[in-house]
């Protein structure tokens, strides 16, 4: 028995440790977006700032890890070996679920995940035990500790209205004031802004947070509860001093000193109240174990675990180790980084204007609803207040070559002291947020208010709210229905299910997220070589991209072709889905000609440039969304197990697949041509074989589709290739006609320098 405790407790912990590096990698985006977006400072600056916020934050973190230990269970029901088999589901179903829906891109919280796979895993641990037991099902209510859990589910759902209101509503007034062009309003109100909002991040970081520290004593508490009032007035004034003289006499921008400060208080707030996610089951696990050895031939069948209840306090030892994990993990893991890079691109507006999600029909009645709503209200209010608002919210034009921020530093500012406000008040009351809901939504909700929601993009953001809703929802039955799964079979399997579903729980997480092959991204050197928009860039891109992309299209195309002949449906489904991506790719590659020609200026060639770039990448995505079509119709047609290809029809098709192979590896006008006339004779040979087998019409439009759409690939990427063709020819027309002018500038400076010297000469003699 005590061997398989300490080999239980060490894949807890191993389980634990990787749990808090994914976490942290996923999670990190929601304290670092805003003061990246809003290049306030150097990235190792920002990163500096959150890793002290996340270290304090973690030993302030004590109080919530009684929630896995007595916050969803009543530990005086249930005995030491029923509380490790939840406590063991719960990990191993966590670990799982959490990958899964990361795999699929599906939104997700690690806060009601570890909720529900309590609520879960209690409820069939009960129900086994009643059922063995014959007791009536009605004591199943007993296990449960209701009261606390319908108060955590509660504020984990009302936490993304308030988030949503609560940002919409602080943002609107502020943006009245400030305006988007704040620099004469925050001469005279900088100073109160500035000292609010340290204020607010010293009230409920610190007097409201602290409770939940291992090291905080009870008469320090009781000192802050008696003269918080004066504590308040006296950090207020001493902020608005400094800033306001900072800001008068030297003229200084406080801005970056409140996002920094921000900054430091979300991640101070997200390790306090998301650590719990992490390690709070293990911690949980530890405890039952101390309890357990300290009663010496104590029944683990026997003896129950109301013992958990006086354990308040976690060691700060595992607190500020939890704390160190998640510091090194913001420092060395590239996926982190790459999340945050995405985050910020995905914000911005000046990136092709792709949407993060897409469109639904809520979301469309909703927007339909607020445009109506919108004109009625013009009827009755005067314009004249309308056009007073509308001041307000004039955005100044971006200078020529200036990259547009996704978000100014005032907005930035109250996404950061707002997001934390609101996560470290539900620490202080020991309830469990989504720090990933609450800072999304207090995002959305000032945008919103500062007008970031046009008519072409609230749809989907409107959209984006609603998923994150959904999921929320899905996250929560997912969640309870797993655990409760794997919970009952380790209560009824025993040793040997807990240490199978561990250990491959740990192969997983370790699988997933330390050995998996990455898809390669896009770098910042790429995104600046996009954003220049001159014509040398644009040629090179198109060079890259133009074979890149053909490659991929007549791969994914041929394989196509042999999967359907194979009748393989789980291949053409992912190639159907590796072509979606395709699309997605080249869709937003055609994109930066947006940005680009936003930026405007240059010369006319690189105006022309720009024109080619557009051209040559409508061409690939109307290439790639033909792909993704044909394929979903051989899919299906393959899936309903239609009858295959046969005869002359098999034969072209198999031709067809080996040809495409070598115009990839060989593109040229002359392969194009030889491949175009087996088209017109595979047609040809169709029109006998219908007449002389009556295919089917099915049959046909498939077959037709193949050939048609090998015909679009080819015209379409020889037009690319000849748009590639002549910018080519003009780039290095004009790079002979520089080379020529700095050839002969050159010559005409050394011509007056000799001419100056004879002249000197002359003077001498």
């Amino acid at each position: 028995m005590d061997i398989f405790l300490y080999t239980v407790l060490a894949l807890i912990a191993a389980l634990a440790i990787c749990d808090l590096f994914v976490g942290v990698s996923n999670d990190a985006v929601n304290f670092l977006n805003s003061a990246v977006g809003s290049r306030t400072a150097p990235f190792w600056v920002i990163l500096s700032v959150a890793s002290v916020g996340v270290l304090l934050g973690a030993t302030f973190s004590s109080g919530m890890m009684e929630i896995a230990k007595t916050g969803v269970f009543v530990p005086e029901m249930l005995t030491f070996k029923e509380v490790m088999v939840i406590f063991c589901a719960v990990i191993v179903t966590d670990v799982l679920l959490l990958n899964t829906f990361n795999s699929l891109g599906l939104p997700t919280s690690t806060t009601v995940s570890i909720v529900f796979e309590l609520l879960g895993g209690t409820l069939a641990v009960a129900c086994t035990k009643i059922w063995m037991s014959g007791a009536p099902f009605s004591e199943l209510g007993s296990y449960v500790n209701s009261g606390k859990a319908l108060a955590m589910i509660m504020g984990i759902l009302v936490s993304v209205i308030i988030a949503f209101v609560a940002g919409l509503v602080i943002q609107y007034i502020l943006r009245l004031i400030f305006t988007f062009q704040y620099e004469r309003m925050y001469r005279w109100a900088g100073g109160i802004f500035g000292a609010v909002s340290l204020t607010a991040i010293l009230y409920f970081l610190v007097m409201k947070g602290a409770r939940g520290a291992s090291f905080m004593q009870p008469e320090w508490i009781l000192w802050m509860d008696e003269n918080t009032e004066g504590i308040l007035i006296g950090v207020f004034a001493f902020w608005f001093v400094v800033f306001q003289s900072a800001i008068i006499f030297l003229r200084a921008n406080i801005f970056p000193f409140i996002i920094l400060s921000g900054t430091f208080a979300l991640a101070f707030a997200f390790a306090g109240n998301d650590l719990v996610n992490f390690v709070g089951v293990p911690v949980a696990a530890l405890d039952s174990f101390h309890l357990f050895t300290s009663q010496p031939g104590a029944d683990p069948e026997v003896m129950t675990m109301g013992g958990l209840r006086n354990i308040t306090h976690t060691p700060t030892v595992i607190l500020a180790g939890s704390g160190i994990v998640m510091c090194l993990t913001l420092w060395f893991s590239k996926k982190a980084h790459r999340v945050i890079r995405t985050a910020v691109n995905l914000s911005s507006a000046t990136r092709g204007g792709k949407e993060q999600f897409g469109s639904s029909l809520p979301a469309r009645v909703m927007v339909r609803s607020a445009l109506r709503m919108n004109d009625v209200f013009h009827q009755i209010i005067p314009k004249s207040v309308f056009a007073a608002l509308d001041t307000r919210f004039v955005k100044p034009r971006p200078k020529p070559g200036q990259i547009e921020l996704p978000f100014d530093e005032l907005r930035a500012s109250v996404n950061l002291v707002l997001a934390a406000a609101l996560i470290a008040s539900a620490t202080s009351m020991k309830l469990p947020l989504s720090t990933t809901y609450v800072t999304f939504m207090v995002a959305m909700g000032s945008s919103l208010s500062d007008r970031a929601w046009d008519r072409e993009s609230a749809v989907y953001r409107i959209s984006g709210v609603l998923t994150v809703i959904t999921g929320w929802f899905l996250t929560a039955f997912s969640a309870a229905t797993a655990c409760g799964f794997v919970a009952s079979l380790m209560a009824f399997w025993g040793e040997p299910v807990i240490l199978i579903g561990m250990i491959f729980a740990l192969c997983v997480i370790a699988r997933t997220n330390f050995f998996s092959k990455e898809a390669p991204e896009e770098t910042e050197e790429t995104a600046r070589q996009v954003d220049k928009g001159d014509q040398s860039s644009i040629c090179e891109l198109l060079t890259t991209n133009v074979n890149h992309y053909l490659d991929r299209t007549l791969t994914v195309f041929s394989d196509g072709l042999v999967a359907f002949l194979r009748e393989d449906d789980a291949s053409l489904a992912k190639l159907k889905a590796e072509s979606i991506s395709l699309m997605d790719e080249i869709s937003e590659r055609r994109g930066v000609y947006y940005s680009m020609a936003l930026q405007g200026g240059g010369r006319k060639r690189d105006r022309d440039a720009r024109n080619f770039y557009y051209r040559a990448f409508t061409n690939m995505k109307e290439v790639s969304h033909s792909l993704r079509d044909q394929l979903g119709v051989a899919e299906n047609y393959v899936a309903n197990s239609h009858s295959p290809f046969r005869g002359k029809m098999r034969e072209n098709t198999i031709l067809l697949a080996k040809e495409m192979q070598q115009v990839r590896d060989n593109f040229s006008p002359q392969a194009c041509t030889r491949v175009l006339e087996h088209l017109d004779l595979a047609q040809q040979s169709f029109l006998v074989q219908i007449g002389d087998e009556h295919i089917s019409l099915r049959k046909s439009e498939l077959y037709l589709g193949f050939l048609l759409f090998a015909r679009e690939v080819l015209n379409r990427f020889m037009m690319v290739k000849l748009l590639q063709t002549e910018l080519e020819v003009e780039t290095a027309k004009t790079a002979e006609e520089e080379a020529e002018k700095k050839t002969t500038f050159t010559e005409a400076l050394v011509e007056g320098s000799c001419l100056q010297n004879t002249s000197s000469d002359k003077q001498t003699a």
